[in-house]
C-alpha cells in the first residue's frame, strides 16, 4: 500500500501511559498486553487494537503519552475503570504495512508528507492500528495527523 491522505475518525477505548520515547519499541507492546488482558471488559469493541502516541515536538521532549487500546462501533457512556473513551477527528497522511517495518514504514511517510508539502499536526495524536493476516503476521497502518 502507498501513501495517502484521508481524513479519518477514530473511537477508541483504551488506557494511558507515559514513557520515555527512547522506550517506546519494549514498553509500548508490554502495556498493550495488560490492555488486552481486560479487553473483554469493553463493550461494542472491533477487535481492532490500536494505539495513539503524542508526537515528539523537538529533540528536547524526551518523555511522552500515548495510549494503547481498540477500536469500538460507537460512543459509550461508561468504560472500564481505568480506561478513557477518545474520539478523534483529524486527516492524515497514512500507509500499511508489515509491523516488523514499522519504523521505515514511519519514515517512508513523513518523507512523503513533506514531498507533498503536509505540514504535521503536532497538537494530535499519531496513530497505529494493528491488523492481523496470514501466519501469525501482523500488518500495522500509520496514520500522522497533518494540517489541511
Amino acid at each position: 500500500m502507498g501513501c495517502k491522505k484521508v481524513k479519518k475518525d477514530f473511537k477508541v477505548v483504551g488506557m494511558k501511559n507515559r514513557e520515555a520515547f527512547a522506550n517506546y519499541g519494549s514498553e509500548v507492546p508490554k502495556f498493550a498486553q495488560q490492555f488486552m488482558s481486560r479487553a473483554s471488559e469493553i463493550q461494542n469493541h472491533s477487535n481492532t487494537e490500536i494505539a495513539l502516541y503524542e508526537p515528539k515536538r523537538d529533540e528536547n521532549h524526551l518523555e511522552g503519552y500515548y495510549y494503547v487500546g481498540m477500536i469500538v462501533h460507537d460512543a459509550l457512556n461508561e468504560v472500564p475503570s481505568g480506561m478513557e473513551y477518545i474520539e478523534i477527528s483529524q486527516e492524515f497522511a497514512t500507509t500499511r504495512g508489515r509491523i516488523n517495518d514499522v519504523g521505515d514504514l514511519h519514515l517512508q511517510l513523513i518523507k512523503w508528507s513533506d514531498e507533498h508539502g503536509y505540514q504535521k499536526n503536532l497538537g494530535s495524536y499519531i496513530i497505529e492500528t494493528y491488523h492481523s493476516i496470514e501466519n501469525d503476521m501482523e500488518e500495522v497502518e500509520i496514520y500522522i495527523p497533518i494540517h489541511s
